[in-house]
This record gives structure tokens, C-alpha cells and sequence, in this order.
């Protein structure tokens, strides 16, 4: 890719970048807050790296990037011939679409809701070619608390707005009768719920001080905040939407369209990454904490790579998180219609003209993928249907 390639956005100058940042910064805040304007563009200009690497990924500190991660420290993209400069941390997910967006990087593992903003929002030319993983995510709570009724009058901490974490805490609230609100004092006697965007590393100490009752993230902050004794998990986010993604693989479109062996390469490596961390999650975890992806204690990260908990379907033993690659477009369909249920902070509008059933065809390209999956066993090698279908099944 040219470096005159490398510094254009499609359909976007650097002023109107500037102007969408208000969009991107709705919900801003996994890993570091809502983000400030210059949080927003530093990332644009920070140097690139060495001119001998090819690619360079973007990602947060948390487990739902291993497959690009692993990938990395595995040497799967070596194998693959590709030449991937270090992964490169970001703290919030603003700043993250930021470098994206301005060529900083050119892979990114990215909430779905995000992604449908980039697309529909900013109007950015990109593309989902894979699922990181499923599941990851849970809701801590505080350790007296025992069921979910006790979070009325509370305040409850989440990553951003358009996350799944988010989506999923007001499904459970509502289930059990509470209202989530926004920019209101929450109420115990009307059982409502304010919902807080915070920083995840900001919620452990939030949740042992009193300041909130529970939050909900990606792990390894879950199984952090257990591991101190100042949280207990109540529920992985799996039980509320089976299997769901959380974060996807995105690139741009020029990307694939003019470097469709790269990107099949990208996918290639990640995809084998998958089936090793399947194969062996303590090998993979010790990856993420040695070679420094993960800045959280390994406890933390062993528990969150390797634990289980009761199924609440057939009570056997079931994993924390999950790494499927195959994006399904019944749950990019259930998705915008999830995120149109969804109370933010911020603008919805763009929702309106959305039609649930073409999104996923305008976002997703699953070719790489596809070829992905038969190249390494199939389907079923990866936990998937073999139709490569399915129904989505929510609480």
C-alpha cells in the first residue's frame, strides 16, 4: 500500500474526520473514557512505524483481540508471508477508529455497534471480514449484591453505548423489571438504574469504593475484579445472547479489493489462531501475558481464557469465551434491531433508515472467511454448523 494511499480517507477529508468525531466519541470509553477531542486525533499523528511493515494492527488490551494477537506472537502471519509490524494498544475505542480511520492502522478488532456507526455514521469504506470470538463479556457485581433487583437505585458502569455490554445489561434489567436511564438519578423505589460510561480500568476501584453497584466489560477486567475480592460474577453476557460476537475484524475496502491475497492471508492466520486457542488456552493465554499484549496480571488472563461456568441450558461446563470466525447474518440483522431497543447517550437517528436485513451485506465481506474455514477442517473443526447458518437465541 502507497503512502499516498496510506494518508487518504475515502469520502472523508481531515475536517470532516473532525467534525464525525462527536459521533465516534458517543459511547467512547472502553479502556479509557469518554475521550476528549485530542484524545480523538492524537493517534493521526503518531509515526507509523518502520517503513518495512506491511500491515499494522490496531487493538485494546483485552481478550476479545486474541486471535490477531496470538496470531501475532504465534508467528502465524510469518507463515502466511506477511510482514506485521508489533501490535499496537490503544486505550479507548475513539482513539482506536481514529488511527484507522487516518492509516495509522490497517487491521482492527472492533465492537459490531461500532461498526455499523463507521459505516452509517461516518460514512467510512470498510468491511467486517471475520469474528474475533463469542461471548467474553459478563456482569460483575458488587459481592453483596445477589440478584439483579438489588441494582435499582444504583449506578451501573459500562465500556460505552454502542457496545454489546450495554445492549445486553438493559435486556437483563428490563427482564427483571428495572429501567435503565440515562443523565437521572436513579430511584429504588421506581426501580430505575443510571447507567455510567467508565473506563475499565476505573470500574474495579468504582465497584470496591461504592461508587457503583456493578459494571459489565470484556474480560480479563471480570475476572480482575474477582480475583481482588472486591467483585463476584453474576452472569456471562453468553447466557443472554447465545454465542453473540463482541468484536470483529475490520479492514478497509481497498483493502480487499485490491490486495485480496492479503487480506485472505489476514484471515488465513487468524483463523488458525482460533483453532490453537481452542486447542491449547493456557498456551495462548501465556502468550497474551509473556510476550506483553495483555498489561493485566496473568492470573487474570488464565481465568478469563480457560474458565467455565454451568451452562444454563444443559448445566455442563462452558466457556467463558469462544472463538468462532464465521460472521452470521442473522445476528448482524438482530444486532441493528437490538441497537434500536438500546437507550444511549447520543444520537440514534442514523438507526432509522437502516433496513436489519441489508446491513450485513453492505458491511460484511465473508469470502475470506468462508475460504478460511474450509482450508483448516471445516466448520465443525471450528465449533460451527455445518450450513454455516443459524438462529440467534436471546433471553
Amino acid at each position: 500500500m502507497s503512502d499516498e494511499n496510506r494518508g487518504v480517507l475515502p469520502h472523508l477529508d481531515r475536517r470532516s474526520l473532525l467534525r464525525a468525531g462527536g459521533a465516534l466519541a458517543v459511547g467512547a470509553g472502553a479502556l479509557g473514557g469518554a475521550a476528549a477531542l485530542g484524545d480523538l486525533v492524537s493517534a493521526a499523528t503518531a509515526p507509523r512505524g518502520v517503513e518495512t511493515e506491511d500491515l499494522r494492527i490496531g487493538y485494546l488490551p483485552i481478550t476479545d483481540a486474541a486471535p490477531l494477537l496470538v496470531a501475532h506472537g504465534d508467528g502465524l502471519y510469518e507463515q502466511q508471508k506477511l510482514i506485521v509490524g508489533h501490535p499496537v494498544l490503544f486505550r479507548s475505542w475513539s482513539s482506536l477508529m481514529e488511527a484507522f480511520l487516518t492509516r495509522q492502522v490497517d487491521v482492527i478488532h472492533l465492537l459490531m455497534p461500532r461498526a455499523i456507526q463507521l459505516r452509517h455514521v461516518v460514512g467510512a469504506d470498510v468491511r467486517v471480514v471475520s469474528w474475533n470470538h463469542t461471548g467474553g463479556g459478563a456482569l460483575t457485581v458488587a459481592p453483596h449484591v445477589t440478584e439483579i433487583g438489588q441494582l435499582a437505585g444504583t449506578q451501573v458502569a459500562i465500556p460505552g453505548w454502542w457496545s454489546i455490554h450495554n445492549m445486553l445489561l438493559q435486556r437483563v434489567l428490563r427482564a427483571h423489571g428495572l429501567t435503565p436511564v440515562v443523565r437521572t438519578s436513579p430511584s429504588r423505589s421506581a426501580g430505575t438504574v443510571e447507567l455510567v460510561v467508565m473506563g475499565p480500568s476505573d470500574m474495579t476501584p468504582a465497584l470496591a469504593t461504592g461508587s457503583i453497584s456493578a459494571f459489565t466489560v470484556a474480560d480479563p477486567f471480570n475476572a480482575g475484579a474477582v480475583a481482588q475480592g472486591v467483585g463476584r460474577l453474576h452472569m456471562l453476557l453468553d447466557q443472554v445472547w447465545r454465542d453473540h460476537a463482541c468484536c470483529v475484524t475490520v479492514v478497509h475496502s481497498d483493502l480487499v479489493d485490491s490486495r485480496p491475497e492479503t487480506a485472505q492471508a489476514i484471515i488465513d492466520a487468524s483463523v488458525a489462531a482460533q483453532l490453537g486457542i481452542r486447542a491449547d488456552r493456557s498456551a495462548a493465554s501465556a502468550i497474551l501475558s509473556g510476550k506483553s499484549y495483555l498489561p493485566q496480571p496473568p492470573e487474570a488472563v488464565e481465568t478469563a481464557m480457560t474458565g467455565t461456568v454451568p451452562d444454563p441450558e444443559t448445566g455442563a461446563e462452558r466457556a467463558r469465551i469462544d472463538f468462532h470466525p464465521y460472521p452470521f447474518p442473522s445476528f448482524t440483522a438482530e444486532l441493528v434491531r437490538q441497537m434500536r431497543q438500546t437507550v444511549v447517550d447520543g444520537e440514534t437517528g442514523f438507526l432509522d433508515g437502516l433496513d436489519p436485513s441489508s446491513v450485513h451485506a453492505d458491511l460484511v465481506d465473508d469470502r475470506f472467511v468462508r475460504t478460511a474455514i474450509d482450508r483448516h477442517g471445516g466448520p465443525t473443526a471450528l465449533g460451527l454448523p455445518a450450513s454455516l447458518t443459524r438462529h440467534e437465541r436471546l433471553i
